[in-house]
């Protein structure tokens, strides 16, 4: 793809951290959906959210 895919912030209503099943917040600027309460962020590619915990990256 030559054009970033943007994530559909309706996603959002549907999705829970697979790990603590708590609401997550989009970080538009790293393209990941943040979940506080397990301390992750999870990766979006091309529009997809990542929602393995293998892919995430671990926040401070």
């Amino acid at each position: 793809m030559t054009e970033e895919t943007v994530f559909d912030r309706r996603m959002l209503d549907a999705l829970v951290c697979p790990v603590t099943q708590a609401v997550l917040t989009y970080d538009a600027e790293r393209q990941e959906l943040i979940s506080k309460a397990a301390h992750l962020a999870f990766p979006i590619r091309d529009g997809i959210p990542i929602m393995l915990v293998s892919e995430a990256r671990a926040l401070d």
